[in-house]
C-alpha cells in the first residue's frame, strides 16, 4: 500500500459509510473499483489495514467508525462531529483529494484549471491563528480602499473567518474597544507581541455568523426573512448550490422556483443578487426590495452619463 495513499484512502472510507453502512468486503470492493485505486495501481486492501484507517480517522477527524451493532458486521458512522467541526473537515477531505490527484498525476497542468485570481494575505494565517488561540495582543498596519489610507493598529484576534476566497481578522480594536473586521489582504507589518490580553470576552461568533452572508458590520444584530424569486433556471442552480445555510425553497411552479432565507441583508448579499440580473427577484422584505432597486437605478444612471 503505497505510504502517502492514505488520506485519499480516509476520504473513500467516510464517503462510503456516510451514503450506507457496509461490510469490510463492501468497502473493499468499493476502493478497488475506485478511480483512485485504479490509478494508483492498488490490487489489494486487507482487513488490518482497515482497522489502522478507522483509528486514524477517529484521531484526524474526530468520526467514530463502530461495526458489529446487534450482530450485524456492518461498519457505521456512530458519532457525528459538531457542525463547526464537520464543516472543517469536509474542507480538509475536499483539499486531501485534489492533492492527491495532483501529487499521483504530475502531468495535472494538462488537464486541471485553477482559478488565476489568488487571494493574497494567507502568509499570515497561522501567525494570526496562534495568536488567537493564546490570546495574543498583535500589531499590524492596515490598509483602507476607501480612503486609500494605511493606519496602525493594535488589536485583540478572536477569530478568523473566509468569505468568497478572501479571509479576515475579527478582532476589538484597542483604540476604540470596537470589534471589527480586517482584510488579510490589506494587512502589512503584522507582529504577534509576546504581550496577552487579560479580557476575556463573551462573542458566540458561530452564532452571530449563523444568519450572515459574507462579511458584515460586526454590530449588526437584526436577521430577518428574505424571499427571493428566482427564473427555473438560475433556481436550479442556487438548489444544487445553496446561497445560504438558512436557504429553504418554498415554491416551484414550471417558470420560477422561491427561496426563503433568514440573514442579514449585508451588502455583500445585495451585490450576490444583484449579480443575478433578472434571473433573481427580491420578493420580500420590502427594505431590501428598496435598495436593490437604487442600486439598479444608480447603475443604469451612470451608463446613461456616459
Amino acid at each position: 500500500m503505497k505510504k502517502d495513499f492514505y488520506l485519499t484512502r480516509y476520504a473513500l472510507i467516510i464517503k462510503k459509510l456516510e451514503s450506507a453502512p457496509s461490510t469490510y468486503a463492501q468497502i473493499e470492493e468499493y476502493l478497488l473499483n475506485s478511480f483512485e485505486f485504479q490509478d494508483a495501481e492498488i490490487k489489494s486492501y486487507s482487513m488490518r489495514t482497515l482497522q489502522r484507517d478507522i483509528r486514524e480517522i477517529s484521531n484526524l477527524f474526530n468520526l467514530t467508525i463502530h461495526n458489529k451493532k446487534r450482530r450485524d458486521n456492518r461498519y457505521y458512522i456512530d458519532s457525528r462531529p459538531m457542525m463547526e467541526v464537520d464543516e472543517y473537515n469536509q474542507k480538509l477531505l475536499e483539499s486531501f483529494q485534489v492533492s492527491n490527484a495532483l501529487n499521483l498525476h504530475p502531468d495535472f497542468s494538462d488537464f486541471i484549471f485553477f482559478e488565476s485570481r489568488k487571494p493574497t494575505g494567507l502568509e499570515h494565517f497561522y501567525d494570526l491563528f496562534f495568536a488567537i488561540r493564546n490570546k495574543r495582543i498583535v500589531l499590524f498596519e492596515h490598509y483602507n480602499y476607501k480612503n486609500k489610507k494605511m493606519t496602525s493598529r493594535k488589536v485583540h484576534p478572536l477569530a478568523l473567518k473566509e468569505s468568497k476566497d478572501r479571509w479576515y481578522l475579527i478582532a476589538v480594536d484597542t483604540k476604540d474597544k470596537t470589534l471589527k473586521s480586517f482584510g488579510l489582504d490589506r494587512i502589512n507589518h503584522l507582529s504577534v507581541t509576546p504581550q496577552k490580553f487579560r479580557e476575556k470576552y463573551k462573542y458566540n461568533f458561530r452564532e452571530h455568523f449563523k444568519n450572515a452572508f459574507g462579511v458584515m458590520n460586526l454590530t449588526e444584530q437584526n436577521p430577518q426573512k428574505i424571499v427571493l424569486k428566482c427564473s427555473r433556471h438560475q433556481g436550479e442552480y442556487i438548489r444544487s448550490f445553496p446561497l445560504h445555510q438558512s436557504q429553504k425553497e418554498v415554491k416551484e411552479t414550471p417558470d420560477d422556483i422561491y427561496f426563503e432565507f433568514f440573514l442579514h441583508p449585508t451588502y455583500d448579499f445585495r451585490q450576490e443578487i444583484l449579480s443575478y440580473g433578472k434571473e433573481v427577484k427580491v420578493m420580500e422584505p420590502e427594505s431590501l426590495i428598496r435598495e436593490i432597486r437604487q442600486s439598479l437605478s444608480d447603475s443604469l444612471q451612470a451608463y446613461s452619463e456616459d
